[in-house]
């Protein structure tokens, strides 16, 4: 037997879920249960699961059955690549993950502390003053500086210039939901309109990926440093292979923490008791990301194509088809989260952390990235804190909508800074 699901044509599904992803699965959810279908134009179907238990056996998959990197391929190949660590299966994959670990474990991005910081206070100081702009998007001006300079290594002035000017771009159009969906057999002749979506995309891949290539001869021929593009060029990786990994990194790098980091401040602004402990308790502050990674997730899925039939209660899924856990439901399940409805960033400092957070994804291919974004939001939230005293200029909370590949605040996180006032010392 197969999961319920709506009875809408799949041209109908799609456009509700371009139009209102949070919606249409939250009316999923209530009216069919913990496990549904959802049918999209040109893909197979996918199952959603919605419990903790059931997401953990679809993460199971990744020993035999289930392919996350064949799940992504057709969404994110465009951008990052057939070589990249999230379209990747089997021992390709895996080789893949061993290379990226060492420069992305904790040890090794906490090198990275004081440089974040340095990038986030240069950027907080050209944000406007006493009146309303969403955060998000300077958010992602610090997160992309990082990625140029951290992750890439760049140092010439006038290619991280160039870089700044076209990766938004590049981005925006190969995230939206109108490329991401494309089907294969449009993106040809699509490609050749260079005023369209798709066809802009491509005309700023192959000047970014000129400007990659480039800065991978050079640095080949001059080896060194401890960014992360001078330790992959230590390794077996080819020149595709590596640039792209590199776009990977901004992909998964950029634009998600960035959401997150405008998750936490909507959140936070709305808590004020919450607030007053931040940025000096260190273990709390880690603790709040967690939690508002938890009841507001910017990615919303983690599916895996099936190559076997797989069971989930008294439901089979037929092979050729995605399963996957809905994230934002999934971090709502009272049996994996006590009191889920509850903003409570204690429940991440009781020790054990639960196999249900998954903003990272689950199973084997937890994000390879994770505590480098983890570090970035911590750092980056406290700088700004030390620097600016924020307010929401509409205490109501912002709603959820789906932003490229992303969850995000539907307002972009309005906020208005005001020059923090020094301490007075006696």
């Amino acid at each position: 037997m197969l999961p319920p699901g709506p009875k809408l044509p799949a041209s109908l599904q799609t456009t509700w879920f371009m139009a209102d992803a949070p919606g249409a699965f939250e009316s999923y959810h209530r009216k069919y249960g913990p496990i549904f279908t959802v049918r999209y134009s040109g893909f197979p179907p996918e199952v959603y699961v919605t419990t903790a238990e059931l997401a953990e056996q679809v993460f199971r998959t990744d020993q035999g059955g289930g392919h996350a990197g064949a799940a992504r391929r057709d969404f994110l190949e465009h951008m990052v690549g057939a070589h990249s660590v999230l379209t990747l299966d089997g021992d390709p994959w895996w080789r893949h993950r061993k290379t990226l670990n060492p420069p992305l474990r904790a040890k090794q991005v906490a090198g990275y502390h004081d440089d974040i910081a340095a990038i986030a206070a240069e950027k907080i100081a050209t944000w406007p003053l006493d009146r309303p702009f969403p955060l998000r998007d300077r958010m992602q001006e610090i997160t992309l500086e990082i990625i140029i300079r951290l992750i890439f290594g760049v140092t010439d002035a006038g290619r991280v210039d160039r870089l700044r000017e076209l990766l938004p771009g590049l981005i925006e159009t190969g995230g939206s939901m109108q490329v991401a969906m494309l089907p294969e057999r449009l993106r040809g002749p699509l490609g050749r309109v260079p005023f369209l979506p798709y066809g802009r995309f491509l005309r700023l891949r192959a000047e970014v990926d000129a400007l990659l290539f480039d800065e991978i001869r050079r640095r080949r021929a001059a080896p060194g440093g401890t960014d992360v593009l001078g330790r992959l060029l230590e390794t077996e990786l080819g020149d595709q292979e590596i640039r792209d990994e590199l776009i990977t990194m901004l992909i998964a790098g950029h634009e998600t923490t960035a959401t997150g980091l405008a998750w936490a401040f909507e959140r936070l602004l709305r808590m004020p008791d919450i607030l007053r402990r931040l940025p000096d308790d260190e273990p709390y502050l880690d603790a709040v990301v967690k939690e508002v990674l938890r009841v507001r997730p910017v990615v919303y899925e983690a599916p895996r194509l099936l190559d076997a039939p797989l069971r989930l209660g008294e439901y089979e899924i037929p092979a050729g088809w995605y399963a996957g856990p809905y994230i934002p439901l999934v971090h709502r399940d009272p049996a994996a989260f006590p009191a889920p409805g509850e903003f409570r960033p204690e429940r991440f400092l009781e020790g054990h952390q639960s196999r249900a957070w998954m903003p990272f994804g689950g199973g084997r291919r937890f994000c390879v990235g994770a505590q480098l974004a983890l570090l970035e939001m911590r750092v980056i939230i406290r700088e700004v804190l030390s620097r600016l005293e924020l307010t929401a200029p509409d205490q109501a909370p912002e709603g959820r909508r789906l932003k490229n590949v992303t969850l995000a605040p539907a307002k972009l996180t309005r906020v208005t800074a005001r020059a923090r006032t020094p301490a007075r010392t006696t």
